[in-house]
C-alpha cells in the first residue's frame, strides 16, 4: 500500500503503487501514475497526465506535470515522463510537451536534479546526469547521458547536448554542445575535451585518447566543421579506433555534427 500523509490530496483516480509515500500537503492529480518506491515530499504539486517510474526522490515544493509555459497550448492531453532513481530537488518544475513538438516532456533514469532547475515543453533528458542548481532549459532541448551542467546556465531551445558533454557554471548556451567537450561562458565556448567522466566510466588510455584527437580536430586545428568531419572519420583507420567502444565513440561524434540545426559551439 502506498502511504499518504493525511494531509495530502491524492485524487482517487491516481494510480499509485506500492511503496510510495507522499508527504504532507502534497497535491496529485488524477492523470498522474508512479510506481513503485517512489517517495515525494511535502507540499510538491504532481499534476496533468504524468508517469513516474519507480525509486525516484522527489523533495518539497516540486511542481510536475503543470501546462506548458506555451501561449499556443489549448489544452492537449500532453504528457511528462519520468523514469527510475531519479533525484528531483526543492522548487524544480517540470512541464508536460506540446502537440507542436512530440508532446512528451522525458526524464530518463538515474539523474541528479538539483533546486530550482526548470525543464520545459518538449525537453528530452537522458540518464545518469547531474543537472546543478538554477538550470533553465527551454523548449525542446535534448540532453544526452552522463553530462554535467553548471548551475545558473541558461540553454536555448532545441539545443542539444551530447554524451559526456560538460557545461560550466552560469554558461549561456545557444548552439549545439557536441559529445565529450566541456564548454564555458557567456556565450558558451570550448574549452577542453571532458575526459574524467569517461575515465570514471571504465574507458581505456588508448579510448581516451581518440577522444582527445576528435577534440583537436573540432577546436585546434582551425578546420572547418566540413574537414573536421572528414579528419574525425578518417580516424577509425588508427590504432587507437580499435579499442573497445572506441568506434563508437568516433560514429557518437559523428551523428552528432550531422545532426546540427543550429550550429556547434565553436
Amino acid at each position: 500500500m502506498a502511504s499518504i500523509h493525511p494531509t495530502a490530496l491524492v485524487d482517487p483516480k491516481a494510480r499509485l503503487a506500492d511503496g510510495v509515500s507522499v508527504g504532507p500537503y502534497t497535491v496529485i492529480g488524477p492523470n498522474v501514475e508512479i510506481g513503485e518506491g517512489t517517495t515525494i515530499g511535502a507540499h510538491a504539486v504532481i499534476e496533468g497526465h504524468t508517469t513516474i517510474g519507480r525509486d525516484n526522490r522527489i523533495f518539497q515544493f516540486a511542481s510536475l506535470g503543470a501546462d506548458p509555459q506555451d501561449k499556443k497550448y489549448a489544452g492537449e492531453p500532453t504528457r511528462l515522463i519520468i523514469g527510475n532513481g531519479n533525484t528531483i530537488r526543492e522548487f524544480t518544475t517540470f512541464n508536460t510537451g506540446t502537440v507542436q513538438d512530440k508532446g512528451i516532456t522525458q526524464i530518463g533514469d538515474d539523474n541528479w536534479i538539483m533546486a530550482y532547475v526548470h525543464v520545459a515543453h518538449d525537453c528530452v533528458i537522458g540518464s545518469h546526469n547531474v543537472i546543478a542548481n538554477s538550470v533553465q532549459f527551454a523548449g525542446h532541448v535534448t540532453v544526452g547521458d552522463f553530462t554535467l551542467i553548471g548551475g545558473i546556465s541558461g540553454i536555448h531551445q532545441f539545443v542539444r547536448i551530447g554524451d559526456f558533454a560538460m557545461l560550466g557554471f552560469q554558461t549561456r548556451l545557444s548552439q549545439d554542445l557536441p559529445p565529450f567537450v566541456v564548454a564555458a561562458g557567456n556565450p558558451a565556448e570550448a574549452q577542453n575535451v571532458h575526459q574524467e567522466g569517461p575515465r570514471r566510466r571504465g574507458y581505456s588510455p588508448e579510448r581516451l585518447s581518440l577522444l582527445k584527437q576528435m577534440y583537436k580536430l573540432l577546436y585546434r586545428k582551425g578546420l572547418t566543421l566540413a574537414a573536421s568531419v572528414d579528419e574525425i572519420t578518417a580516424l577509425k583507420a588508427t590504432p587507437e579506433a580499435q579499442a573497445d567502444g572506441a568506434l563508437g565513440d568516433i560514429d557518437k561524434m559523428l551523428a552528432f555534427l550531422a545532426g546540427a540545426q543550429r550550429g556547434i559551439v565553436r
